[in-house]
């Protein structure tokens, strides 16, 4: 194990401990989610953990969640403040009851590569998304992530985003890769698998692009390298024309007809089209 991860590992381990004091017997279980669960951890991945509690869920639950993410934040441990927490019971991640925080995207990684850590495993109670489900719900996190006014202004300049910290770099580059690729696939967009679907069968800036901000992840740019902020310039915009037509096609095609059309102002905003 890197040192990377293991401090990744050590943060999960953390959270944990708390998540039993806190829980008790109500803890059924906890996974390790994300890239510490299917692999690809970097200098730019938060640490991703799913508890499951016994039925039923409790009014306080939520409170206690926001607790120990923030107990593990003040330790300033490395990676202590991309602690990301998803819960749940058995009953709500098999969609018989409401509650708790566990979006389709997560539920699916949680079926497909969750890695227990504690208790006993109960996957097989989760009930698998629909990929209409994991295409509504990537939509409308990108929305939400990058199609702010603030987002536009830095994906329209390459000096802005090459002089953006690391993790913003390749979260922009990287993730409407992701994304594609869950709505073809209905799979978690593991940013290797990801950029390996998008790269098969063409070439061009983006691929070029998408492959570059796969190293950055480990070793990001410097932000005067003339050879990265040309690959941002030739491929950026073409890798989001890209996106934006397929998920909005896609949203049409499913009846959200509101998203396709937030897609569609949100292509006009970037590529003034």
């Amino acid at each position: 194990m890197n040192d990377m991860r293991a401090k990744g590992e050590a943060v999960l381990i953390a959270a944990v401990e708390l998540a039993r004091h806190h829980w008790r017997q109500r803890l059924a279980a906890a996974y390790a989610l994300g890239s510490l669960a299917h692999g690809g951890f970097s200098a730019v991945s938060d640490v991703d953990l799913g508890l499951v509690l016994s039925d039923p869920l409790h009014a306080d639950d939520a409170a206690g969640v926001a607790r120990l993410a923030d107990s593990i934040k003040v330790t300033r441990k490395p990676f202590a403040d991309r602690l990301s927490v998803f819960w749940g019971s058995a009953a709500s991640l098999s969609g018989t009851a409401p509650g708790g925080r566990f979006p389709p995207l997560d539920r699916v990684d949680l079926k497909k590569y969750g890695r227990l850590l504690a208790g006993r495993d109960v996957r097989d109670r989760v009930a698998s998304p629909s990929q209409r489900e994991v295409l509504i719900a990537g939509a409308e996190l990108a929305l939400r992530r990058l199609a702010t006014e603030e987002a536009i202004v830095i994906l329209k300049n390459p000096a802005a985003l090459i002089g953006s910290d690391q993790k913003t770099l390749t979260r922009m580059i990287l993730w409407p890769v992701r994304f594609l690729f869950t709505a073809r696939t209905g799979d978690v967009g593991r940013n290797d698998a990801a950029v390996a679907h998008f790269a098969a069968g063409r070439d061009g800036p983006s691929v070029v692009l998408v492959r570059l901000a796969l190293a950055w992840r480990d070793a990001g740019p410097q932000p005067t390298d003339r050879q990265a902020i040309g690959a941002i310039t030739a491929g950026l915009l073409p890798l989001y024309e890209c996106f934006l037509l397929d998920h909005e096609t896609r949203l049409r095609e499913c009846g959200r007809v509101d998203l396709a059309d937030a897609f569609r102002e949100w292509r006009r905003r970037l590529l003034d089209k």
